[in-house]
């Protein structure tokens, strides 16, 4: 809803200032978008006069205007319609920065024709929407006189206007709201009757069947002839194009007017178009409209129509007709003021794709006591305006009843608003709103007017004196706090979120895909069963549950590749599906590397994923989540890893997951480019996470001591597994040993056929005190004794 200063002035007497206004309109409940003043950079622009306007000689549509500066005389190439000589317009001038572009302009060739500068529309200067030709300005402004002295600027107002208020969608509800709230006067309103001097030559009827009368209560029209539709005067085109309307002739200027100003919208019919009386009616099957847009509408029954003999000359509510619109010959018209059922309003107008100012209001409500007087004010407009002579009023239906009475006791207002207001303001604020109050008891009996339909019940008055009281004055006041409730997840359903900031810290991003998937992809991955074929998917190829994340992860690896980015780490914790039986799906964490570790770097080659990097990734997930120490290796992966490059993960019989490079016959047949490589592992089959410290899982301690570091390096078979090695060495001393690792892996000359030297660092870490030499030797003879035991391995010499 838009609307300037001076037009609210029209209503409200003040003397507050636009950011005052702009912030009591938002306190009450009408927010102000945006407040559009004038941009302080017009003082660089300048009045011009058009001393000559010529053809330019390279273009039908561009004239070459000679422009009288005040200081000078210039040449400007200017592609409006409407410059001519003689007339006084606005100049920017090279150097100047335009306001609805932010261009500095600069002096050019046109067509082969030098431009020394732009004569402006309101639209570059900010002033408005109207972009069909340059601003005119009076034929006395001085010529070189600075733009800001010589033009009345308006600021506009732009609000956003809730559902329930459509009273606020005229200025004048706008007004009311701002006197109650204390920022002036609301000021009267000439409403009276216009008399009539003859009978209407156009009757109406209201033709509905007895369940349909709520479709047009009411029918207000007036016959006015010997009128002259010529151009609106000044202050009502100005008032119109400053909110963005445009100018059209007085008699639709002035229905626009009262539409914005009343929230009251109106029609006019050319009465010498049309065919006999109206009859406001549903529309009939075949039946169309050629409205005032220029498009042509096919009716449906249920849209209300107002129809003469010859068929529909509008859409009630929401658009007229092209036939009976009025023109520069209009010389009669018939004046419309009605009120059309909103719920019909809205569903033809959503029907038939039309949006209008009218349509916008009737579905909202429009005031049903606004029939008679809005009829009144725009006869008595077109009689000052347009001259001619009034009918009596056609008057067919009956105003609804409205009235009604709510009982209002002062102390709910504490109770629901949290904030005193003492009983004489509560009825000063429901007066000044409208509302007609009276003494009930010890509270008051309220009788909201007719244009606020949404004050229903005690609540809503309540709501109301607070709005306008101000919501800034109610009290900051503390809910009372309840006992900090127990934690509602558990140890195993809070471990998701552990994995999950772990793989994410890893450089992992997270993707939520499918539950299901194609069943061809679904067989390579141990899936596919009747069972778990869908009944009804939502898609030909996602027609079977998944039993694995790995091939969805897999395709999303192979879009971002056909998106130039070959290098992906995906991760998803999620269900896979084993059968349709409970206790049949497992939640798992998955993970998929696609492509490089990096991007190439200078200081080290770039690298490919492989199965060390899913493992590191699986141990990492297993470590989040609290498993236990003790996770085994074995060499027993499913059938889409690669058989030599992955390996299982166990925990004694109980196999926790998989982890390996994606074998090449499953990327192939996916479509995925390699290297690839992914682990799985199942959540449901870790142990449930302790709650409190065991010897299993002590609480951590961090030792002050500096950690002992031993290098070994063993000679063995080649078939011996570094897995073995390294628990092995671990076993030695479960106290002190901390970590064992693998850091060289040796085979060829020197160490025999057949066999291999692997090397280990076992980190030793005191917790007590520090270690003496005898001490970390007796540990490190261990360390040797279990290896050569478990494995059969020797020291290097």
């Amino acid at each position: 809803m838009k609307f300037t200063l001076s037009w609210l002035k029209q209503h409200l007497s003040t003397e507050a200032s636009v950011a005052v206004i702009a912030d009591t309109l938002t306190m009450i409940g009408l927010e102000v978008e945006e407040v559009r003043e004038p941009d302080p950079a017009l003082g660089a622009f300048i009045v011009a006069h058009v001393l000559e306007a010529v053809k330019h000689p390279e273009a039908d549509r561009l004239r070459v205007c000679t422009v009288d500066t005040g200081d000078g005389i210039i040449q400007v190439v200017c592609g409006a319609a409407n410059a001519h000589a003689g007339m006084k317009a606005v100049l920017a001038r090279p150097g100047v920065t335009i306001p609805a572009t932010g261009d500095v302009l600069k002096k050019g060739v046109i067509r082969g024709v030098e431009s020394q500068g732009m004569l402006c529309s309101s639209r570059e200067l900010g002033l408005g929407d109207d972009h069909d030709g340059i601003i005119d300005l009076p034929a006395e402004t001085p010529v070189g006189r600075p733009l800001p002295e010589v033009l009345d600027f308006d600021p506009l107002f732009d609000i956003a206007i809730t559902p329930n208020r459509a009273d606020c969608l005229g200025v004048r509800g706008v007004a009311r709201d701002l006197a109650a709230a204390g920022l002036g006067r609301l000021l009267p309103l000439d409403i009276a009757a216009v008399k009539g001097g003859y009978r209407s030559p156009v009757t109406v009827n209201l033709d509905f069947a007895p369940d349909q009368g709520e479709a047009c209560p009411l029918f207000v029209g007036r016959f006015i002839r010997g009128l002259r539709n010529g151009d609106s005067p000044e202050w009502l085109k100005q008032r119109l194009s400053a909110i963005g309307l445009r100018p059209i002739s007085a008699l639709v200027d002035i229905t626009n007017l009262i539409c914005f100003d009343l929230a009251r919208p109106l029609h006019v019919f050319d009465a010498d178009r049309l065919t006999g009386d109206l009859r406001v009616r549903m529309a009939a099957v075949g039946e169309s409209l050629a409205a005032l847009n220029g498009r042509t509408y096919d009716l449906a029954p249920g849209m209300i129509v107002i129809a003469d003999a010859a068929g529909p000359q509008a859409l009630a509510g929401i658009i007229g007709g092209e036939k009976t619109g009025c023109t520069a010959d209009t010389v009669s018209v018939f004046l419309e003021s009605a009120l059309f059922e909103p719920g019909r309003v809205a569903a033809a107008g959503r029907a038939l794709g039309i949006e209008s100012d009218a349509r916008y209001r009737f579905e909202r409500g429009v005031d049903p006591a606004s029939a008679g007087p809005g009829s009144d004010l725009a006869t008595r407009l077109i009689l000052e305006l347009c001259g001619g002579e009034a009918s009596e009023p056609v008057v067919a239906g009956r105003e609804p009843e409205w009235t009604r009475s709510i009982v209002l006791r002062p102390a709910r207002v504490r109770q629901l608003g949290g904030v005193d207001i003492p009983k004489p303001d509560m009825e000063r604020i429901l007066a000044d709103l409208g509302c007609r109050v009276a003494s009930h008891g010890e509270g008051l009996l309220v009788s909201p007017p007719s244009w606020r339909p949404d004050l229903e019940a005690e609540h809503d008055l309540v709501e109301e004196a607070i709005r306008i009281h101000g919501y800034d004055k109610v009290p900051a006041v503390p809910l009372p706090r309840a006992p900090m409730p127990s934690p509602v997840l558990t140890p195993a359903q809070r471990r998701r979120g552990f994995v999950r900031r772990t793989l994410a810290a890893r450089g992992m991003m997270e993707t939520v895909t499918w539950s299901f998937m194609p069943g061809a992809e679904a067989a390579l991955f141990g899936g596919g069963q009747a069972a778990l074929t869908l009944a009804n998917p939502i898609s030909a190829d996602l027609d079977a549950m998944r039993p694995s994340i790995l091939p969805n992860l897999l395709s999303a690896a192979r879009r971002n590749a056909a998106h130039d980015m070959p290098d992906s780490a995906l991760f998803e914790i999620g269900p896979e599906f084993h059968g349709d039986q409970p206790g049949q799906q497992a939640l798992v964490a998955a993970g998929l590397r696609a492509g490089g570790t990096g991007p190439r770097h200078w200081a080290a080659p770039r690298r490919s994923v492989d199965a060390f990097d899913a493992k590191a990734d699986a141990l990492a997930v297993l470590a989040a989540a609290g498993a236990p120490a003790g996770v085994q290796v074995t060499a027993d992966a499913p059938h889409w890893y690669h058989p030599g490059r992955s390996g299982t993960l166990r925990l004694g019989p109980t196999v926790l997951g998989w982890f390996g490079e994606v074998h090449p016959r499953v990327a192939r047949t996916l479509d995925v480019e390699g290297p690839l490589a992914a682990f799985e592992i199942r959540l449901d089959a870790l142990p449930p996470p302790k709650a409190t410290a065991t010897r299993a899982r002590p609480l951590l301690k961090v030792a002050p001591f500096h950690p002992v570091q031993r290098d070994f390096a063993f000679v063995m078979d080649a078939a011996v597994s570094a897995e073995a090695v390294v628990k092995a060495a671990r076993g030695a001393d479960k106290v002190l040993i901390t970590d064992v690792a693998v850091f060289d892996v040796y085979e060829g000359p020197g160490v025999g056929e057949g066999r291999k030297s692997l090397a280990i660092t076992v980190t030793l870490q005191p917790v007590e005190r520090s270690l003496t030499d005898a001490e970390i030797e007796a540990v490190s003879g261990r360390v040797v004794q279990a290896v050569t035991k478990a494995t059969g391995a020797g020291l290097r010499g």
